[in-house]
């Protein structure tokens, strides 16, 4: 509500400086005046349903906050945001099934924007186990779950290297997003503890198994796991639910790590 009772100018001018543009860098990229757009963030101009969009696309604010923009300029947010239950997103919520389900055995979820967790193939539910009941009841937060002392943490074999690796993640989606909740998180992740093995490791960077990406070393009684991680967005989504939903695919990055997969998604004997 704070949000929505800001002049479209206020806003629109955050969002300009939160992706550290001048108003003469926006106007060249939206093919305006200066002065025009000097008068809209003022309010001395009020901008039409068509611009407020037009520089809501240049300044790639989010279709949730496109939304904010619409109403403080007093036109109907035109961004609908349905659950994925909703038949309206059938063939969406039916495509993620499908990617997900064709990802096995490697394990595969699907996140909102606050990294709950939304759907995960049977590779997941293998792998989670043994983790604190609590962080396993809904809604499940993924970060929270990995970093958590009584989480995956303990199993983690590059704690500090994969810590450091999500946390510069969601430093990243704030800075887009600039969304208080993820804020939040990140103020608790960073205040979890690291057990004195893991105090003792260093990040890497980039250092990973191919020498390019951060791997993902877990612990489990097949061996450490070394895995790296994909992101999968919707292209061009016209639905707040889409375009904040997210597919994490983790791929095996060595032999091994594919052979152990592979053996605990086979069926028992």
């Amino acid at each position: 509500m704070t949000a929505m009772a800001q002049p479209v100018g206020d806003l629109l001018r955050e969002w300009r400086q939160r992706r550290r543009m001048s108003q003469l860098d926006l106007a060249c990229d939206a093919e305006i005046s200066t002065r025009h757009l000097s008068f809209l963030e003022t309010g001395r101009a009020q901008p039409s349903r068509e611009m407020v969009l037009h520089l809501a696309e240049r300044l790639a604010v989010p279709l949730r906050e496109r939304n904010v923009l619409l109403v403080a300029a007093g036109f109907a947010p035109v961004f609908a945001e349905r659950s994925l239950e909703d038949p309206a997103l059938h063939s969406s919520r039916k495509a993620v099934d499908l990617v997900l389900a064709g990802h096995e055995p490697y394990p595969a979820l699907a996140v909102d924007r606050h990294w709950t967790l939304i759907a995960a193939n049977g590779a997941v539910g293998r792998l989670i186990g043994g983790a604190d009941a609590a962080l396993l009841q809904p809604p499940v937060n993924v970060l929270r779950l990995s970093l958590h002392p009584q989480g995956l943490a303990p199993r983690i074999a590059n704690l500090p290297e994969w810590r450091a690796h999500l946390l510069a993640r969601l430093r990243q989606q704030i800075e887009v997003s600039a969304d208080p909740t993820l804020a939040e998180l990140l103020r608790e992740l960073s205040d979890y503890p690291l057990s004195g093995s893991a105090q003792a490791g260093k990040p890497d960077g980039l250092r990973g198994p191919v020498g390019v990406v951060v791997p993902l070393r877990l612990t489990t009684e097949q061996g450490t796991l070394s895995l790296i991680s994909t992101t999968t967005v919707f292209g061009t989504p016209l639905d707040v639910t889409l375009a904040e939903l997210a597919l994490e695919s983790f791929f095996p990055a060595d032999a091994s790590t594919a052979d152990a997969l592979r053996r605990l998604a086979a069926p028992a004997k």
